[in-house]
């Protein structure tokens, strides 16, 4: 399995009846990861038929409304589903006062476990593992304290050559061994090199999530290479102007940004609500980054292993 990226919102400011605010669904191998909770997100939801249970982790950029307001509906749900699984949710520090304030007032705690983890620091550091992922911070420019999200896939074992094994003569006790790195023996003893009987795992599929940002130099290095880069786009050119009080980026310094990165694919997203058709998004960014595609709301994304990758809208 690879990626399968589920848009639920991606307009800025205010929600509209076919714009909807950020919030993303991340799949990774099965493990899902949602970022970002604008309001409507339980309903995007529903719509792309997601298992509520199957969300353990929630990651919060900053504390402007379009990028949390969903949270508390969310929260309230789960509990109402008779939710007993603890509910993980990472953002800047704040948030836990803001949903515990919110549960208090209402009266309405819930049957299971809340984790915060506040976030402060001002560099990329590691907040998340577990079998599949590594989440760290990307410290962006903008108005707030804001933090955009890298996730890396872990590597993978070698993949065993059946065929191989059985012409060396090495035992299955050691088919592990060689898919973790490491030299075998045949039947009589010698060494062999693990890289005869197995061949290189996929290459590993890395996410950046970015909203909201100034354009932002700094990032290109913290996500050197990465394979999918969803880079905010609120503005066009002609309005570039803007993104120097708001601490936002227009499309054409999102495909800079994909350039500096070495990215293999760029998604734009976070839209002013100014803007009627988006075609222009795409094709100013495309002008300096081919490999370029616009987020829409309950657009799925994939991204499969294997030789070239390829990034489809479904």
């Amino acid at each position: 399995m690879g990626l399968r990226l589920h848009i639920l919102g991606c307009h800025s400011a205010t929600p509209k009846a076919n714009a909807q605010p950020s919030a993303q669904l991340l799949e990774l191998d099965g493990h899902m990861y949602l970022i970002d909770c604008g309001e409507g997100t339980q309903v995007a939801l529903r719509e792309n038929k997601i298992k509520f249970a199957r969300i353990k982790q929630i990651f919060i950029s900053h504390l402007h409304g379009d990028h949390y307001f969903g949270l508390f509906g969310l929260i309230a749900t789960f509990n109402l589903l008779g939710r007993r699984e603890p509910l993980h949710i990472f953002g800047p520090k704040g948030i836990k006062e803001i949903v515990l304030m919110s549960l208090k007032l209402g009266d309405s705690w819930t049957k299971f476990s809340l984790c915060f983890h506040e976030l402060d620091q001002k560099e990329s550091v590691l907040i998340f593992e577990d079998q599949v992922v590594t989440v760290r911070t990307l410290p962006l420019d903008h108005r707030v304290y804001t933090n955009g999200f890298l996730f890396t896939q872990k590597p993978r074992l070698r993949t065993l050559n059946a065929e191989a094994a059985r012409g060396f003569k090495v035992s299955s006790a050691y088919f592990n061994k060689a898919k973790q790195g490491q030299w075998v023996q045949d039947e009589s003893g010698h060494p062999l090199d693990y890289r005869a009987i197995t061949t290189d795992p996929p290459e590993p599929i890395s996410y950046a999530y970015c909203s909201d940002t100034a354009f932002y130099p700094p990032l290109a290095d913290l996500i050197q290479g990465v394979t999918l880069l969803y880079h905010e786009s609120t503005f066009l050119s002609q309005h570039e102007h803007l993104c120097v009080n708001t601490k936002h980026s227009s499309a054409l310094q999102a495909a800079e940004m994909a350039l500096l990165a070495n990215a293999k694919f760029l998604l734009l997203g976070h839209y002013s609500g100014r803007y009627r058709d988006l075609a222009g998004f795409k094709s100013e960014a495309s002008a300096v980054f081919f490999r370029t595609y616009l987020a829409r709301e309950n657009a799925v994304f994939t991204l499969e292993h294997g030789g070239q990758m390829e990034l489809t809208q479904i």
